[in-house]
């Protein structure tokens, strides 16, 4: 009899609370119409749910609607005030040096070939995010630039007013003679408006999101064989480790099968994907222009010289051998670059 009641008790008792769901929230910075929110972090949260079980809930609040600027993001996260945010490392310049290789100049490719550069980069070097469960960190299409004047030359670069998110991008932009005015995305269609910035360096899929494509006439890319832009930005989606701690551990492995390279493939294709929409947005609107093959060149020299160099002499201060990093960055997207050429990136 004393068995037959506890069987109930746990029948009634323990079994609801080992199927109670767990409730996450996740933050970002971008509009919901926006294809980073629609086409891949919503995707990847039903994803989530769906191999959860229903156990795992997670409500995305984007905008920035549960308080705070977008550089607050990476705080919020490792403080525990949300478990999962999307953002971008640039946003807390010095806080993940390394990575930051992979915004130089002219070592944008295809982001299938940067995402799987960037997981070998990391299992190399994984004190770069210690304190954090690392969903993701990946790449973007890369950023060309939007402007309100023609462009043709590498002079004409020189004295204009560049949008742009991060120090790297600055940096470039101060390369060309160029003034970099550091903001977030939503604030771009402001900018342009107001006459603050002259261009904006974003990549199709913000810049269709944002509408930039009836604000300026001109978009401007290289004439160049492997890549035609100029850099990319890296971005992150990052948990707070002790929620993750706190997981079960068929739960953890629902997180870890949606993370790191079992996702580097999707996020690739996907960004390609996503920038479609604002690629034919800005055709039908615009102008296209390549810059030459032999202004390319000079640019190449320009930000050899003086972007990649200072990088390098930032990072050694931190005690970061910097050379060696760029020399590594190279290698694995030569490396997957002819995987990538061959199809064969699974």
């Amino acid at each position: 009899m004393l068995k037959l009641l506890f069987s109930i008790f746990l029948i009634l008792v323990v079994t609801p609370l080992q199927a109670q769901s767990i409730r996450l929230k996740a933050h970002h910075m971008l509009p919901p119409v926006a294809p980073g929110h629609s086409m891949m972090l919503a995707p990847w949260v039903e994803k989530v749910e769906q191999e959860s079980g229903g156990r795992l809930e997670i409500d995305i609040y984007p905008l920035m609607h549960l308080g705070g600027q977008a550089s607050a993001l990476t705080d919020q996260a490792y403080d525990g005030i949300v478990d999962i945010v999307w953002t971008l490392p640039g946003y807390t310049p010095g806080r993940f040096p390394r990575i930051e290789v992979f915004e130089l100049p002219f070592l944008a490719a295809h982001p299938v070939v940067m995402n799987f550069a960037i997981q070998d980069f990391l299992e190399n070097h994984p004190e770069e995010f210690d304190g954090y469960k690392l969903i993701s960190v990946f790449v973007h299409a890369g950023q060309l630039i939007h402007s309100k004047v023609p462009i043709h030359t590498t002079a004409e670069l020189a004295g204009l007013k560049y949008r742009i998110p991060a120090r790297i991008s600055a940096w470039m932009v101060e390369s060309w003679g160029g003034t970099p005015i550091g903001t977030t995305v939503q604030k771009i269609p402001e900018m342009l408006s107001k006459g603050i910035v002259d261009a904006a360096l974003i990549p199709y899929e913000a810049s269709f999101a944002l509408k930039i494509h009836d604000m300026v006439d001109y978009h401007i890319l290289l004439d160049d064989e492997t890549w035609p832009r100029l850099n990319a930005q890296v971005l992150m989606v990052i948990m707070n480790l002790q929620t993750y701690d706190r997981l079960p551990l068929n739960l953890k492995g629902v997180i870890d099968a949606n993370s790191g390279r079992n996702v580097a493939k999707w996020m690739g294709e996907t960004w390609v994907e996503m920038e479609r929409a604002g690629e034919l947005a800005a055709e039908a609107s615009g102008e296209f222009i390549y810059l030459p093959r032999e202004e390319v060149e000079l640019l190449r020299q320009k930000s050899q010289r003086q972007v990649a160099e200072r990088w390098i002499s930032v990072v050694e201060n931190a005690g970061i051998d910097g050379r060696a990093l760029v020399d590594e960055a190279t290698a694995l997207l030569e490396h997957y670059g002819q995987l990538f050429a061959a199809g064969a990136l699974e």
